[in-house]
């Protein structure tokens, strides 16, 4: 048992469970972490009011917890949003201040928020982001290099557990009677925003692939179009792209609901919406192949890539891009194969030896989870925070 440090931690989050999400799972891990090693203190959007009472009354919020604790130290903010917001609070420049950037929270395209905003996370005594992706962008846009680290996210290994156990694909079709798993199929998981890739595989790809193959997509996602949606298509180009990546909104549903309409895509794609954790443990240890195929998108990125992550350690041999922060979670020929993005005759030829080759690649696919169990994990994470929090809380430290 490391001693406990004679100072306190104060975490703030507006992206935490009940909601879902890479950024949600990481908050939680990180909290809960610490708690286990110093005395900490949070406070957490939870839903139990609107997001916008949350901003509200943060500042407030704030002072009261460092007076009723006056031993907190250290405030981290888990995102760029809540940390922006929070260059506007007073009473407390006395803390020492850490944000974590994810991506988006950098390279989001509103014009003032990129010259106004972003250029004062320089206030703040220690930047970490989850990738080198998101580092460079944060970089790029004049944060000093020596206030930035990077701390990669974990993956929770209690996924590799229950891998064996549940593969049966028999378990499978009973649940999902419309798929058919005689023949193999390749898995996407995720909301479908349009870096996720999924409609440029479905329509410049999957026609290419000569063997009879499944691509099955998981994720949230509406079969009919909802009314909010319409409403969004009415706004000019530049603000719909502007509420969609704030509001973190399907932008690629509408091209992925038309393409399964169309007769030669329909019989080989499924979209099964959101599923219960067990079945995609099941969909996952029975996949020939988890693909990843991001695209650029101008205004927006993929911070890290956790779902690859997951995927790996269900033994699922993981396809991705080879962009942005899905470089730092998946290594090439080390735990996945890295593609080009937007070259649909590599990923064809790539997905045609495996299917090709089923058996020599499920072996390398377990191969691969080895390196992801002793690369990644939460407690790797939350080890690498502790002793940055540890850092930069002692008098005559440097930050970088």
């Amino acid at each position: 048992m490391l001693p406990q440090p004679d100072y306190e931690i104060l975490f703030v989050s507006h992206k935490y469970p009940p909601a879902t999400g890479g950024m949600e799972k990481q908050s939680f891990e990180l909290v809960e972490g610490i708690r286990k090693l110093t005395k900490t203190h949070h406070i957490l959007f939870q839903k139990e009011e609107s997001i916008f009472s949350f901003f509200w009354k943060l500042n407030k919020r704030i002072l009261t917890k460092i007076k009723a604790h006056p031993n907190i130290r250290l405030i981290h903010f888990n995102d760029g949003l809540v940390a922006s917001l929070s260059l506007y609070h007073k009473g407390y420049t006395q803390l020492k201040k850490v944000v974590t950037l994810h991506g988006l929270d950098v390279v989001f395209p509103f014009p003032y928020f990129q010259h106004k905003i972003v250029p004062q996370f320089e206030k703040f005594d220690l930047i970490i982001a989850v990738s080198h992706a998101t580092a460079d962008a944060a970089i790029r846009r004049g944060i000093s290099a020596e206030k930035v680290i990077v701390i990669p996210n974990g993956v929770d290994h209690r996924i590799t557990q229950a891998n064996h156990i549940l593969s049966d694909k028999e378990k499978l079709m009973q649940r999902f009677p419309q798929l058919n798993l005689d023949k193999p199929y390749l898995l996407t998981l995720g909301r479908p925003v349009k870096r996720k890739g999924f409609s440029w595989f479905i329509k410049n790809v999957l026609p290419l692939i000569q063997q009879d193959v499944q691509l099955i997509l998981v994720g949230p996602f509406k079969k009919k179009t909802p009314f909010f949606e319409r409403i969004l298509t009415i706004l000019p180009k530049k603000y719909y792209q502007l509420v969609t990546l704030f509001l973190g909104y399907p932008s690629d549903a509408k091209n992925i609901r038309h393409l399964i309409k169309q007769p030669d895509i329909n019989p080989h794609v499924k979209h099964l919406g959101k599923v219960a954790f067990e079945d995609l443990q099941l969909l996952l240890a029975n996949a020939t192949a988890f693909l990843m195929p991001n695209i650029y998108v101008d205004g927006d990125m993929e911070g890290f890539g956790l779902v690859c992550l997951e995927a790996s350690l269900s033994g699922t041999l993981v396809l991705a891009s080879e962009i942005e922060g899905i470089t730092d979670a998946i290594k090439h020929h080390k735990n996945g194969i890295l593609l080009t993005s937007k070259d649909p005759v590599a990923w064809r030829n790539q997905i045609q030896q495996i299917l090709s080759n089923p058996a020599d690649y499920q072996q390398l696919a377990n191969e691969y989870r080895e390196y992801t169990l002793q690369n990644y994990s939460w407690e790797k994470m939350v080890a690498a925070y502790f002793e940055v929090f540890g850092r930069i809380t002692t008098p005559n430290e440097s930050t970088s």
